[in-house]
């Protein structure tokens, strides 16, 4: 598949980095490093506009070497960009260790997955078919 992307970044277009990769890493497009306290949140810049076609998506998730070892996450995970949208990809990270964490310009921020998308209709009825589950939900097959 294609995607039309406008690069207005300082860094090369997102590439996969394994044959099997669902995913391409995103940087940070930043003109001074960013430092977020414990818990503070920032939208990262990075630069990069794309045109999906028509019944896709793009998932924007973190990427588990940098939740695992520094404790940055995403919020809005995953955050989708829809198809009719054409603004900047912005990333919304969240520093969720108990330390200060720096993100440089061309840093690794997160990666960026393509999905289809299907269409549901909703068809309003006066009852649902019965499952052994039922309404049973958080927990409810114990812990």
């Amino acid at each position: 598949m294609n995607i039309r992307i406008v690069n207005k970044s300082k860094h090369p277009l997102p590439e996969y980095k394994t044959p099997q990769a669902a995913g391409m890493d995103l940087m940070a497009n930043i003109d001074a490093p960013i430092t977020l306290s414990p818990l503070e949140r920032t939208l990262v810049p990075t630069g990069l506009y794309i045109e999906l076609p028509e019944g896709y998506e793009a998932q924007i998730r973190p990427r588990s070497g940098l939740a695992l070892k520094e404790g940055l996450g995403l919020l809005n995970s995953p955050g989708t960009i829809d198809a009719d949208y054409r603004g900047e990809i912005g990333v919304i990270v969240v520093n969720l260790s108990n330390k200060e964490i720096s993100i440089k310009d061309g840093d690794r921020i997160c990666q960026m997955v393509i999905n289809k998308v299907e269409k549901a209709q909703f068809v309003e009825v006066e009852g649902l078919t019965e499952t052994l589950r039922g309404a049973g939900g958080f927990g409810h097959t114990g812990k």
